[in-house]
């Protein structure tokens, strides 16, 4: 697990070293044992290095083949690096090290750009090819690995954080507002856009390429599947179903335990953690590390079921209380996520990564679970929105356009904020159902809180070509199986996997997500989906599978997620903090957000009137976004 930056220039001037320098300085929480560069000219590459599998100082990268004529850095873990290496070597390629980044650079001798699609793991790498002049970017399936970059017109400049792309000082810190109104809507930016004008994330899934003319090109070469249906005597019966699943997730498990450094899990007191450390507990020779975090309100503290599961497998297990002294933190989330980002639930995690780091490097962790085995409420709820569809098209039409006119400026009472949402969600379609009711800031509250200024500016930016708000089903797809596969496109890499990646690294940890395995995903993506939610039970089929595995109290508890108790921490510790940054003439000044409403939310919230703390915790990260990146 590393930090990675480069430069390629097309208009003749060199790259120096002290650049390379300044962008690997901003990475050093990435990668805190070494640091490697690599300059050539009109190109250079730095990394720095978390030292995993092979710790010798001779695998620190930038790596080049044998003749020194393709150069590579890489940010991630290949898990099947074992047989290519062996395959490789059968076809004469020589190693100079025992590393798995050494493997990319030869398997791009062999298959160029498509090596990507061989290898199986998480990944965002950048490899210099000397003879064709190319710089080839590329950046896992799932997202699990940022991958950022910018065209100034005369360089490309790419990072594993945007920190990294600022401190060449070829970019601007101009502001991405339409990219902010993204944010208020799904409390993260989603891909490719990024916080900062001209600064791009690349997206999951795809291959960049540049050459000497500064041309860019960008190629998909993986997907989310799209269930297919067909006829179900095509299919394996659920009996077989479950065989092979268990099959693929302890194999996904075990290929995960490979480390030169100590090993542990993050255990909540879910399934899907506690699939992985039973599963881990299986093949390891010692007994399992792990770790949990609390809280002292009791809705929202795992650490009694996660006791459960650590007592019956016998871990080594610690856990980690967490109090509102969250003001401490918010410099350093801000500082480490780079954009805005209202995911509250970075806070525990960043915590977690923090304690766990103390004890191991690398921490195995139950993310990805929910999108291919429907465990989110929201699919349920929205399946039963499905029932309106038995109405006729023109009179939901009806039903939506007249009374929400009407109603379209009360998003300040609950009750008719509620009837206008609740018509939107009879006369829309399965896609404007599901942004409805997934993001954050409705768009009658959006009325009212933007300014007239910010709304004219958004209604001439360009509207977005991909993104939560813009991917319906495909024809045919199953509404269950599109909600999985549209959460599998945005919110798990943009969000999830971004809140995991930036606060596990924050702390120098590497988190591991075997249920985010392609090859595991891409079976589940072809089971029906009717196996997997039924008769109101999220992940039906998954529990089916693994409930050998589980004490039967975590199999029968109801889905928390890993909230934490937000509202009454903005009416304790943060209260001050809340009423100053918002209510400021600083704020004020920005011109995107109206006074008289931002206090309105504030009052209500401390008052216990209504519960606005999403979206007041949204606008307070953004708010101080701005002062730390942007003013």
């Amino acid at each position: 697990m590393c930090g990675i930056c480069g430069i390629m220039n097309v208009d003749g001037s060199r790259v120096s070293r002290w650049e390379l320098e300044k962008m690997c300085q901003t990475l050093i929480h990435r990668g805190p044992d070494a640091e490697g560069i690599y300059v050539d000219g009109e190109v250079g590459l730095g990394q720095r290095r978390l030292a995993i599998i092979d710790l010798d100082p001779r695998s620190v990268a930038p790596l080049g083949n044998e003749d020194q004529r393709v150069w590579v850095v890489f940010n991630g873990e290949i898990y099947n690096f074992r047989a290519l290496r062996a395959e490789l070597e059968r076809k004469g390629h020589r190693f100079a090290t025992a590393s798995d980044t050494e493997v990319i650079v030869h398997l791009y001798e062999e298959d160029g750009p498509a090596c990507v699609e061989r290898l199986r793991g998480m990944f965002a790498l950048a490899i210099w090819d000397k003879d064709r002049k190319r710089m080839f970017l590329a950046r896992d399936r799932l997202g699990k690995k940022p991958l950022f970059y910018a065209w100034t017109g005369k360089s490309l400049v790419f990072g594993s954080e945007i920190k990294a792309l600022l401190a060449t000082g070829k970019l601007s810190r101009e502001p991405n507002l339409a990219a902010i109104d993204r944010y208020l809507t799904w409390q993260y930016i989603p891909s490719p856009d990024t916080a900062f004008v001209g600064i791009n994330r690349l997206t999951p899934g795809h291959v960049l390429t540049c050459d000497a003319h500064g041309k860019i090109d960008l190629k998909r070469f993986w997907a989310p599947p799209v269930f297919s249906g067909g006829e179900r005597s095509h299919s394996p019966t659920e009996g077989e179903a479950r065989e092979r699943v268990l099959e693929l997730l302890d194999e996904s498990v075990q290929l995960r335990m490979e480390a030169d450094v100590p090993l542990g899990a993050f255990l909540s007191g879910g399934i899907d953690s506690g699939v992985i450390v039973a599963l881990m507990a299986r093949h390891s020779p010692r007994p399992v590390r792990t770790f949990t975090i609390g809280f002292d309100e009791g809705e929202f503290d795992e650490r009694p079921w996660a006791r459960l599961i650590a007592t019956r497998y016998g871990t080594v297990h610690q856990e980690f209380l967490v109090r509102p002294e969250v003001e401490g933190i918010l410099d350093l989330l801000i500082y480490h996520f780079n954009e805005p980002f209202a995911d509250s639930s970075a806070i525990p995690t960043f915590y977690l990564s923090k304690m766990t780091r103390t004890q191991v490097t690398v921490a195995l962790s139950g993310d990805g679970g929910d999108e291919s085995w429907a465990g989110y409420l929201n699919y349920r709820d929205l399946l039963r929105w499905g029932i309106v569809d038995q109405l006729p098209s023109f009179l939901r039409r009806l039903l939506f356009t007249m009374p929400s006119k009407l109603l379209e400026g009360c998003g300040r009472w609950n009750s008719l904020a509620r009837l206008a949402r609740g018509l939107a969600m009879v006369g829309g379609g399965p896609l404007e159902r599901f942004v409805l009711y997934s993001s954050y800031f409705k768009p009658q509250e959006k009325r009212l809180l933007y300014t007239p200024s910010f709304r004219r500016m958004l209604r001439h930016a360009p509207a977005p070509k991909r993104g939560p708000e813009v991917m319906g089903p495909e024809a045919g797809e199953p509404l269950l199986a599109w909600m999985m596969r549209h959460d599998q496109s945005f919110y798990l890499p943009d969000c999830l996997m971004m809140k995991t990646d930036i606060a596990s690294m924050a702390n120098s940890l590497e988190v591991r997500c075997p249920l985010l395995d392609h090859i595991l995903v891409e079976y589940a993506a072809g089971l029906p989906p009717d196996w997997k939610l039924r008769e109101g039970e999220t992940k039906s089929f998954f529990r089916s599978i693994v409930k050998d595995l589980l004490p039967v109290e975590i199999l029968q508890k109801p889905k928390t997620g890993f909230a934490v108790p937000m509202g009454a921490w903005l009416r304790g510790n943060l209260r001050v903090l809340v009423r100053d940054t918002l209510e400021s003439d600083r704020a004020v000044r920005r011109g995107l957000f109206q006074k008289e409403f931002l206090k309105k939310m504030v009052d209500e919230h401390m008052a216990g009137a209504r519960d606005w703390s999403n979206r007041l915790w949204a606008l307070l990260f953004l708010e101080l976004w701005f002062r730390h990146w942007i003013d």
